[in-house]
């Protein structure tokens, strides 16, 4: 059998195994995370890892008119944090959590995920590092890991490099279905925390870091390394939606931000004539982000559109019931703070705070 890390494959090598693929690596890395992905498996899931496809049966119970909801994404060059301080098991949990977060927005309950990784040469330790991560995370949030790919592609990928896809298919019920129809004018807006970049804003961070030292124990960062503070997964708000859901508040739009910031991402889901004013002195922007900003030397215009600054989530609800919502986010363990308002026009505005510090939309 031909060792995956070695440059050049053993006397004796198949012809596949001569032009770079190894069959018995994938099938190695399929063993090492086989028990993870079983443990993500309910009664739902029939058969088991290894089918030409997943089968999951589709039972709706009390929903009226289920609409099932699906999304597919990356994690971007974060990758390459991830090959450069040698731990990949938070890229798991990132593409999960991401692709999560992207359908809770419209209501969606998240069903099962698949997932792709790539790389030039396979390893199978990080290749099963990856999945298992996802497995993990999949299993905290219920999510059944119905299948995925692992594909070694010997001339497509930098040699060490990995790219990693995934896909997730949820259901809500269309009468609960969110598309932001619904917020008005006065609404308040509530932000809730993120655990770092999440997973954008990767490429300007490397070029802005890469001459610093990631080992080194920074007071800018708190005492903490880069190379601790970069590959901080991206994290589920999943249990947040629920906690407002289960409380009855009425969740009237929400925002994912991810590319594109606070300055793209929750126009996405404003109805026509309304936008949205944030007050940027309402939190303070997380260390991380700042120091980004300074060695970039970045306009902060381009840092709220490049990165989340701190901010993972928003709920939209209305006025009268701002408090009620905070208080019920508190007590799931939240973070949460108002962040904004909506108001007539359209876009993103910022606060006089902001403005001040060049941030104008």
């Amino acid at each position: 059998m031909k060792d995956s890390n070695t440059d050049a494959a053993p006397q004796g090598a198949s012809a596949y195994e001569r032009a770079g693929v190894s069959i018995d690596a994938g099938h190695r890395a399929v063993e090492l995370m086989k028990g993870a992905v079983a443990r993500t498996h309910g009664p739902e899931v029939l058969g088991g890892i290894g089918g030409f496809g997943g089968l999951f049966r589709a039972a709706f119970g009390t929903l009226t008119d289920p609409v099932l909801v699906a999304s597919t994404d990356g994690v971007g060059t974060k990758t390459k944090v991830a090959v450069r301080v040698g731990r990949y098991g938070g890229l798991g949990a990132d593409i999960v959590n991401h692709c999560v977060n992207d359908i809770l927005v419209q209501g969606a309950r998240p069903l099962f995920f698949l997932d792709y990784v790539a790389m030039g040469r396979l390893k199978p330790e990080a290749v099963a590092e990856v999945v298992t991560g996802a497995a993990q995370a999949c299993e905290a949030l219920g999510v059944a890991l119905l299948g995925g790919e692992t594909a070694e592609m010997p001339g497509v990928y930098v040699e060490g490099e990995l790219d990693i896809v995934g896909t997730i298919v949820g259901v809500v019920d269309r009468p609960r279905l969110v598309d932001g129809q619904r917020i008005e004018v006065g609404d308040s807006v509530i932000a809730l925390p993120s655990s770092g970049l999440h997973t954008n804003g990767f490429s300007l961070a490397r070029m802005a870091l890469d001459g610093l030292d990631w080992d080194e124990a920074r007071s800018d960062l708190g005492g903490q390394s880069l190379a601790e503070v970069l590959p901080v997964p991206h994290r589920s708000y999943l249990q947040a939606h629920a906690a407002l859901e289960s409380a009855g508040v009425d969740i009237r739009g929400m925002a994912h931000i991810t590319g594109g910031g606070l300055v793209d991402n929750p126009p996405r889901v404003f109805p026509a004539g309304i936008g949205m004013r944030v007050d940027t002195s309402s939190w303070s922007v997380p260390p991380l982000f700042e120091l980004i900003v300074r060695e970039a030397q970045v306009e902060r215009l381009e840092a709220f559109r490049a990165l989340n600054m701190g901010v993972g989530f928003l709920f939209i609800v209305p006025a009268a019931q701002r408090e009620q919502a905070l208080r019920v986010l508190a007590s799931a363990g939240e973070q949460p703070w108002v962040i904004g308002e909506m108001i007539a026009g359209q876009g993103v505005s910022f606060s006089e705070s902001a403005a001040e510090n060049g941030v104008t939309t």
